[in-house]
């Protein structure tokens, strides 16, 4: 059987797995897992109706393992309903610390590894106090389904946070290559418009040189012109002047 039936790698203790059914067809009620993880019949009716009650309230908050193996067997494995030991007790500390030790959980933060085991840990507790105490049991379950509870709201907070933050950094990874883009492109409009002033302002002391030497050239030619019809008029005055003096 253990060469085929998985062995429980869980600080949850189980008991010795038990044949269900073999290929679709069940065993008979004598091979039953109830049959099989209940205790001999005491003289004490009510000590046996007590034992019946922890094993039911055992196999509903610690469900039994279920193993179909290839040739169609199903093997279901139960918690064990043998009381726990003082030493048992603290051969699971150590074994906790062991396996917290050889998985490299992590000390703080979220660990699913510390989480699995601490969480096997308290089943395993959950089980040897309602062997004990099937009342303790049933009130320990609720403080572990409502601290699962809160857990959950708690990891579904964190994730939502997450992924918050994420979407943020994204828009804000975003905005920042779209800022940066934009720099870049107005860092590209400002030195084509300074190009384009460089440009206009060779353009305006070229025209200033070409203006300049063109007036110069004009003021030259009118004072040229100016001084020939001087010199004109000059030369006519002095012959009106002697065609005067002549007819006198």
């Amino acid at each position: 059987m253990e060469d085929f039936v998985p062995q429980l790698n869980s600080l949850v203790k189980y008991s010795t797995p038990v044949l269900v059914s073999v290929a679709g067809k069940s065993q008979s009620t004598s091979d039953s897992p109830n049959k099989a993880s209940k205790v001999k019949r005491s003289n004490s009716q009510e000590k046996q109706q007590e034992k019946m009650s922890t094993q039911e309230i055992l196999t509903q908050n610690l469900p039994p393992k279920e193993y179909r193996l290839k040739n169609g067997q199903l093997w279901i494995q139960t918690v064990l309903s043998t009381p726990a030991t003082r030493t048992e007790v603290i051969q699971l500390q150590q074994e906790l610390d062991k396996r917290l030790q050889q998985r490299q959980a992590r000390e703080t933060g979220i660990c699913p590894i510390r989480e699995e085991l601490y969480e096997q840990c308290f089943d395993e507790l959950i089980r040897q106090i309602t062997i004990d105490c099937s009342q303790r049991g049933l009130l320990l379950v609720k403080v572990r389904n409502e601290f699962k509870n809160q857990l959950n709201a708690y990891k579904t907070l964190y994730e939502s946070s997450i992924a918050y933050g994420m979407r943020k950094m994204i828009d804000a990874e975003q905005k920042k290559t779209d800022k940066s883009n934009k720099i870049m492109l107005l860092e590209r409009e400002c030195q084509e418009l300074n190009k384009a002033v460089e440009d206009l302002d060779q353009k305006i002391q070229y025209t200033k040189k070409v203006e300049t030497e063109r007036m110069q050239k004009e003021s030259d030619a009118h004072k040229t012109e100016l001084e020939k019809q001087r010199a004109y008029l000059d030369k006519l005055k002095e012959e009106i002047t002697k065609c005067l003096e002549g007819r006198r």
